[in-house]
């Protein structure tokens, strides 16, 4: 199979997938390496397709009407509790930030839409044992939310606050 057709067909999978695809499960499907595929999605992103990477996989990227960065602080330990509440008032988190004394604003992608997205996250952090970019700043870091309604935003803010973890100075 040559290289075009191959992006055709990625392409195509990523249009109609509800999940992301990684590149090796795309390696698999086209018995080529992992680094062709990393390639293949290079070259889509060249012609204009708007491709996500994010740490589940790939997907085409999801466009909301809204966002806004909301501060926050809590420990790891309840780093689920915060994803799986926002994504239950139908936000996504898009981004962690945290503030650095020397590199300035350091970010990290999510990409994290659903509560599968979340659970393999957590899945992925426990599994590495690395740590969060919010141990840098004592738990305190920064989300870019997206949504679709400004209510789903006051939850948010609203549900985090009952938890403490919205940051008051």
């Amino acid at each position: 199979m040559q290289g075009i057709e191959r992006q055709q067909i990625i392409k195509e999978k990523l249009l109609n997938a509800e999940t992301t695809i990684s590149a090796n499960q795309f390696a698999k499907l086209f018995e080529v390496s992992r680094q062709t595929i990393v390639g293949d999605i290079a070259l889509l992103r060249a012609t204009g397709e708007k491709i996500d990477s994010t740490p589940q996989g790939y997907r085409y990227q999801q466009t909301r009407a809204l966002s806004q960065i909301v501060v926050v602080q809590h420990t790891a330990d309840q780093m689920a509790l915060e994803l799986n509440t926002l994504i239950d008032v139908g936000v996504s988190i898009e981004d962690v930030q945290v503030e650095h004394p020397i590199y300035g604003l350091l970010k990290g992608a999510l990409s994290l839409h659903t509560k599968s997205d979340v659970q393999h996250f957590i899945d992925k952090y426990h599994e590495i044992q690395s740590e969060l970019l919010s141990s840098l700043t004592n738990g305190l870091h920064m989300h870019l939310l997206t949504y679709d309604e400004p209510d789903q935003l006051e939850m948010a803010r609203q549900k985090l606050d009952e938890l403490g973890m919205l940051y008051h100075n």
